[in-house]
């Protein structure tokens, strides 16, 4: 189970939003974000193919992951002990699905997966969920093996870090795959607002009706 305060702290951010945005523009000493790469801005529009990869979802099953199943795709990396921005991360993509919610779509799919193997496990996972009171049915959230997330950290471009505090360093990478698989969006870092995502979705699915 997550500890008290974790999810006093949640509920304290949903609850005051000046206090949340206080906490997160605040210095972050046990979790440095990896800056993007030379060339890589904020927000990035990309074509590169999804990979595929098959991990465990919050149930304790097997989730395998085809990025040309029809549906847009919102994937985002984080670990569930992360004392600021993935909670912050995990609340923005709440808010966008309750706006598809809204919008009575279908055609859409949420990944969040874990950069801490060793600690989220299914259970973990699962209660870190419910804190946020998401949709689990169009929301996974998603560990395994260390070796398994290994490769599907490396072909998302995503750099982890152990620190020795018992922090994890990550990529702060959010990436928006449209339903033929291919990523089209790469958002990075803790700036970017939901209506950005939303604006985006609509966007590609205006022009896939053509």
């Amino acid at each position: 189970m997550l500890p008290m305060n974790f999810k006093s702290r949640i509920s304290l951010w949903f609850a005051a939003p000046l206090l949340f945005v206080s906490l997160v523009a605040a210095p972050a000493f046990s979790h440095i974000p990896i800056p993007p790469k030379k060339g890589e801005i904020g927000r990035r529009e990309s074509s590169t193919p999804a990979p595929s990869f098959t991990l465990i979802n919050q149930s304790g099953a097997k989730f395998r992951f085809n990025p040309a199943a029809g549906k847009f795709v919102l994937v985002t990396f984080v670990y569930t002990t992360c004392p600021d921005v993935c909670p912050l991360f995990t609340a923005k993509l709440a808010s966008i699905q309750r706006e598809l919610e809204q919008e009575t779509r279908d055609d859409y799919l949420l990944l969040t997966i874990t950069t801490d193997p060793a600690r989220d496990t299914p259970a973990q996972m699962k209660a870190y969920a419910q804190a946020f009171n998401v949709d689990l049915r169009r929301w996974h959230f998603l560990t395994g093996g260390r070796k398994e997330l290994a490769e599907v950290w490396k072909n998302f471009g995503v750099t982890v870090k152990e620190l020795n505090n018992g922090q994890v360093q990550h990529t702060n990478l959010t990436t928006l795959i449209d339903p033929r698989g291919i990523r089209r969006v790469d958002y990075y870092g803790d700036k970017w607002q939901e209506k950005e995502i939303l604006k985006d979705i609509a966007r590609l699915s205006s022009s896939r009706r053509r």
